[in-house]
């Protein structure tokens, strides 16, 4: 395919996009089994590292942390990677930020290190947003960062560093392209070839991906048909990609996980796989002003809260143009991580809570265990486990090196653990229950 070279207007980035209020929460459940001909054993397995992570980062980054959402002396509102389409900035005017991104304090190691010591276990990162430009070395396109000062590809060094750290690396792509003039009316088809171009340059020159995050799905140009093909096509190169919902409508079919947005369900998405993807302030894409940051103890229970619903959680943060993930994103992160450091056992590899509901908190579960988050430490020292009909054979606080037992109580209607007076972590103490067979709840 020839480079794309042409620039979109403004005028055509509206048709291509429909209305913010549209990229919406809203989401539908994905068909358990995806994969024609697949068995419920082949999905699980190819499923089970994903199912297992439960916490990933989400990396909003390119040309829009230049303008860090301002344009031409004045605030732009909504999230920082839209100014271009909030904005209403021409393309050509827009396009020239190409030669102004230079992250010259970019460090890909980092970056990995950043979020190892988090407690995450992969990385989704915008290989291309909406605006079209990509940031690795498209042969496809000129539009990428090799056109720029910096010239040097963005997601080699992170897909080596997350393969030498042991992280799973994965790519988001946006199937909306406000740059590309084909892709809008009949010569879709067209941009349909050239985005499979890209999502093969993707996925053969990196190595091992673990998923690919499709977003832009709402356009009227996109159908269910055209998802289907696109994931069998990807899955012809790597068999055991794992592919969100927004590779089609956000209907069953097709795709693996559904993708809840800046929000939690309520009950979870029982016997479906899902992830809510959530940003740490109020932008994914880096805005100068934006100092609405979530408090750690915000950010850590809703993990818990995520994880006791059966679902994964992945937590944006929005680099600079320089290459720098905001500081307070990584003072979070490391208090997350000092947390997981200690507790991770009742995260990673756990299902969803047995328990319609707990007044103190959340819980999760491996065979033979039961984890209790205890957001509210009982005042009595009473930790009341409604329900609970199983049998007891040993409780304890994760936190405690020496595991000293605590003594339980069963009673008609619960049972009652035995907690010291003060908790050891204030933000969620994790109490043990080591159970015989599925928990039992009445």
């Amino acid at each position: 395919m020839s480079l794309i070279n042409n620039r979109v207007s403004v005028r055509t980035a509206l048709f291509l996009a429909i209305s913010l209020s549209i990229l919406s929460t809203a989401f539908v459940r994905p068909t358990a089994a995806a994969l024609p001909g697949e068995t419920k054993q082949q999905k699980d397995k190819r499923m089970k590292w994903w199912r297992d992570a439960k916490f990933g980062m989400f990396i909003h980054w390119g040309l829009y942390a230049v303008p860090a959402g301002e344009w031409k002396g004045k605030k732009v509102d909504g999230y920082g990677e839209w100014i271009q389409f909030k904005g209403k900035i021409p393309e050509k005017e827009y396009a020239k930020l190409q030669a102004k991104f230079n992250p010259t304090k970019y460090d890909a190691k980092k970056w990995v290190s950043i979020a190892k010591r988090a407690g995450m276990k992969y990385i989704v990162i915008t290989s291309k947003h909406h605006d079209g430009f990509a940031l690795f070395d498209s042969k496809l396109t000129d539009y990428d960062i090799m056109g720029g000062p910096y010239g040097k590809d963005l997601l080699k060094p992170l897909a080596d560093a997350c393969h030498d750290q042991g992280l799973e690396i994965c790519w988001y792509h946006s199937i909306l392209d406000w740059h590309n003039p084909d892709a809008k009316g009949e010569n879709f088809p067209e941009y349909e070839k050239f985005l499979r171009g890209q999502l093969k340059e993707l996925v053969n020159n990196y190595g091992h991906i673990g998923v690919l995050w499709f977003d832009g799905e709402w356009i009227k140009e996109w159908n269910e048909e055209y998802g289907r093909n696109l994931e069998a096509y990807l899955r012809d190169m790597q068999p055991d990609l794992i592919v969100n919902n927004r590779i089609g409508k956000r209907k069953r079919s097709p795709g693996d996980f559904g993708t809840p947005e800046q929000e939690i369900p309520t009950t979870g998405m029982p016997g479906w796989d899902w992830e809510t993807c959530m940003t740490m302030n109020g932008t994914w894409g880096f805005k100068s002003d934006d100092h609405s940051w979530k408090s750690t103890e915000d950010l850590l229970q809703k993990l818990v809260d995520i994880v006791s619903k059966g679902g994964n959680f992945l937590l944006n943060v929005g680099p600079t143009a320089e290459g720098i993930i905001p500081p307070e994103s990584v003072k979070r992160l490391e208090e997350i991580g000092r947390w997981m450091d200690v507790n991770g056992e009742s995260i990673y590899g756990t299902t969803a809570s047995p328990f319609e509901k707990l007044a103190w908190g959340r819980a999760t579960k491996k065979p033979g265990k039961l984890y209790l988050h205890v957001f509210d430490w009982p005042a009595d020292g009473k930790l009341k486990v409604p329900g609970l009909t199983n049998k007891v054979t040993k409780a304890y606080l994760l936190a405690d090196k020496s595991k000293k037992p605590l003594s339980v109580e069963s009673k008609a209607d619960c049972q009652i653990v035995n907690v010291p007076p003060k908790p050891l972590d204030k933000i969620d103490t994790v109490v043990v229950l080591e159970i015989d067979g599925e928990p039992q709840v009445k």
